[in-house]
């Protein structure tokens, strides 16, 4: 690119921090170092002409783990662990509302629902079984049951008669959230460049040298907070992305239900929106394809998808799909987020497991404190 100098030194010169991603990981972390340090300059590099990567493409649940997912979660991590993130989930919800007001970003508490198929009675089973040892886990956290039955009232079909209710999930609107996230951004004097692909990092001790798709410059400390899209900066497999394919419905009249859903410990998930069926997820069809940056759609999941609205959520309603799209999530063998310094002046707030919108705003907030 070439640049002029007004460009060079009105954006490009004595940059305190560089945030790569506008995420909202990458916002917050920002909020944060400008709260801390007004006078310091800092830039924000992403890589889409909007944020890329999983912020803007997620389905807007307000979740902290289904009760299928957090004892599937037991066999992989200890109680204290598991307890940490879903404390982690929970700390992160409250700070981004109250960063950004639940009404700037379309916050719902209508909540949520975990749907178990016919073909699950051993899952449904072990759900009911271990119920109250996971609401006497979590009682410290809410002070009162998060995980009750309640009878299938919404008409959806092949499932069992009982469904599993959290009193405690809410959904919101993923473009209010983030249009309000960046504009309070941008407020702030911090500057956002669009466009830029960061290839590589070269931190020479005192300063980091960034060298993008269009143009080089340095930075005095820089962090990374692309999730999924890391490994290429951080040189690590401890983090890996994970496409998540999405479809929406046109809109339906009379929607018989309203709120969060989740199907196959968390594979799946759907929710309303604006007289719509949003509904995402099937990664585990196929794990090995959808470990990729690349954005896109499959016929396995979107056949899929198709065929679970048909068959389960909405059996007797005709429907026609309007949209399809993906995000790009990170995740790891563990679910724990990968925050830490890298080198001198490079540091890192990744692997957010598909739990970004909940615990987005603590790892910004957590990132900037690391660097800062």
């Amino acid at each position: 690119m070439n640049l002029s100098y007004w460009e060079r030194q009105s954006w490009l010169s004595n940059i305190d921090y560089t945030i790569i991603g506008s995420g909202i990981v990458g916002l917050t972390c920002a909020l944060h170092l400008k709260s801390k340090h007004p006078k310091a300059t800092i830039l924000i590099v992403e890589q889409g002409i909007m944020p890329q990567g999983a912020s803007t493409k997620n389905a807007g649940f307000a979740c902290f783990g289904s009760l299928s997912e957090i004892i599937d979660d037991l066999k992989q991590h200890t109680t204290e662990e598991v307890v940490e993130l879903v404390t982690q989930r929970v700390e992160g919800l409250k700070l981004l509302k109250n960063t950004l007001g639940a009404q700037a970003i379309g916050y719902k508490h209508y909540g949520g629902y975990e749907l178990f198929t016919q073909n699950e009675t051993e899952t449904f089973e072990t759900c009911l079984d271990k119920k109250e040892n996971i609401n006497a886990l979590l009682h410290p956290l809410f002070n009162a049951p998060v995980f009750s039955l309640k009878e299938n009232s919404f008409g959806f079909k092949n499932i069992k008669s009982q469904y599993v209710y959290n009193a405690f999930e809410g959904q919101l609107n993923t473009g209010k959230l983030m249009t309000t996230l960046l504009q309070k951004v941008q407020a702030s004097g911090v500057k956002i460049l669009n466009n830029v692909s960061v290839e590589a990092l070269n931190d020479t001790g005192n300063k980091v040298v960034l060298k993008t798709n269009n143009f080089e410059f340095s930075s005095r400390k820089v962090c990374i907070a692309t999730n999924g899209f890391a490994s290429k900066l951080i040189k690590t497999d401890a983090v890996k992305p994970a496409r998540a394919q999405v479809l929406i419905t046109k809109p339906i009249t009379n929607l018989p239900f309203k709120g969060t859903f989740h199907m196959d410990k968390g594979y799946y998930y759907f929710r309303t929106i604006n007289n719509r069926v949003l509904f995402g997820g099937g990664r585990h069809l196929d794990f090995k394809t959808e470990e990729t940056t690349q954005f896109g759609q499959t016929p396995q999941i979107q056949n899929t998808l198709e065929n679970l609205l048909k068959t389960v959520i909405l059996p007797t309603i005709p429907f026609e799909i309007d949209q399809r799209w993906s995000g790009i999530m990170g995740v790891g063998n563990k679910k724990k987020p990968l925050l830490k310094q890298v080198s001198n002046n490079v540091y890192c707030g990744v692997r957010l497991g598909g739990m970004g919108i909940a615990i987005g705003s603590l790892i910004g907030k957590q990132l900037a404190e690391l660097t800062a």
